[in-house]
């Protein structure tokens, strides 16, 4: 009987659960669990990256993506209320394109598993252990802001520019719409909204000679 370390079957059992769902999130029909199933894999994610003593980045991925990413993909989808019955119409138009993809990935990762000479465990040996007092934090801003300065000043600039190009396009001018001008309701008077009318006075029919 072959007998695992604990930390093998921990990554063993996270893996299993992580390609699990993962696979849940592309075969899901309801986009609402689609999402919380891309939740749960995030979170498998983060946990095998802390048994790779990456906690920076395991810490990383739930606040930002679950905490943040998720819950805002769960609002938009519940709120648009999408209708799956276009969705279906267009699978099979797309399904040549999904299976040529899908062949494509199987022999990557056949090439992965049977080129043990090139991708085995004696080519990438597993690092040393970290010493007492290693701050994984400390260690990747070092990293980022030493030898990947240049690429992470890129990256930067890139969502930048994303960032305005959202902004621009959620200002720009429809006809076909009716918005609010704040500034001009603001400075509005009396007098341009208010009219007084003044009505002739008079009798009212068959009162007279009463």
């Amino acid at each position: 009987m072959i007998e695992l370390p604990i930390q093998e079957i921990v990554f063993y059992l996270f893996s299993l659960i992580m390609v699990g769902s993962a696979i849940m999130v592309i075969t899901a029909r309801n986009p609402v669990y689609a999402a919380l199933f891309l939740v749960l894999t995030f979170f498998t994610a983060a946990a095998i990256w802390l048994l790779l003593e990456a906690e920076f980045l395991a810490i990383v991925l739930v606040v930002v993506y679950v905490g943040a990413v998720m819950v805002l993909f769960l609002f938009v989808v519940m709120m648009l209320d999408i209708n799956l019955a276009p969705l279906k119409e267009g699978f099979i138009r797309y399904l040549p394109v999904g299976i040529l993809v899908a062949l494509v990935m199987a022999a990557e990762l056949v090439t992965v598993l049977w080129g043990r000479d090139r991708f085995g465990a004696d080519m990438f040996p597993a690092p040393a252990a970290n010493p007492q007092g290693y701050s994984n934090t400390e260690a990747v801003g070092e990293w980022l802001y030493t030898n990947y300065l240049l690429p992470f000043e890129v990256a930067g600039i890139i969502l930048l520019v994303a960032i305005i190009a959202a902004i621009a396009l959620t200002l720009r001018k429809r006809t076909d719409i009716k918005t609010q001008n704040p500034s001009r309701q603001v400075q509005v008077r009396r007098e341009e909204r208010v009219r007084l009318v003044k009505m002739p006075s008079g009798t009212p029919e068959g009162s007279e000679g009463g």
